[in-house]
């Protein structure tokens, strides 16, 4: 009976030593009292395996180390899972949005790299994707900018996810690229021949 739970419990420790942590803000902030000022610290963390599950969280404490373990531990159990394309990039663009935080994610091609600021590229960093162009369209506060991104990850959908929500294969949503062509083609024949 004992061995299952060591079993699960060694699973665990090796997928918790697998996580990559990314320390994206730290904040010094002040409490006014009696005998003059009590110093905290408040941080922001992003936690990611680098294969497509991400998630952050934020703490706060007397203490650097502390508030930073503090969100590290908020972090990983608000993870998310977010399908990746060819495991390196994302599957459709997309837009994000937390109060005045707004992002604009787009799909790259193979060798563009992480092109994005310094709170969306820790996130996409733990998230594992190489090639990824994105845009802050709103306010630079980290902790929007991070919640931004992690709504439009959120609203990422793999071809396989909608085929599955509608009923049908893969291969009929995702036409290749010279079907799209030939399609086009077909169109403009047909459009030639009702003109004539």
């Amino acid at each position: 009976m004992a061995r299952p739970e060591r079993n699960r419990s060694e699973r665990g420790n090796r997928e918790e030593s697998e996580l990559i942590e990314k320390l994206v803000h730290i904040n010094r902030v002040a409490k006014v009292v009696k005998g003059g000022r009590r110093f905290g610290f408040a941080a922001l963390v992003v936690v990611g395996d680098q294969r497509g599950r991400v998630g952050f969280g934020k703490g706060k404490a007397r203490e650097v180390p502390e508030a930073i373990r503090k969100a590290t531990d908020a972090a990983k159990k608000n993870m998310i899972r977010v399908p990746l394309k060819e495991g390196r990039t994302l599957h459709h663009d997309i837009r994000g949005r937390h109060g005045a935080g707004k992002v604009l994610l787009r799909t790259a091609s193979v060798g563009t790299g992480i092109i994005a600021g310094g709170p969306m590229r820790a996130v996409f960093e733990a998230l594992g994707v190489q090639d990824v162009v994105t845009k802050s369209q709103g306010s630079a506060n980290p902790y929007n900018m991070v919640r931004a991104t992690f709504d439009a990850l959120t609203l990422q959908n793999s071809p396989r996810q909608i085929a599955a929500k509608r009923g049908k294969k893969v291969a009929d949503i995702v036409a290749r690229r010279g079907d799209v062509k030939a399609v086009a083609a077909n169109d403009e024949d047909a459009a030639v021949a009702e003109a004539e």
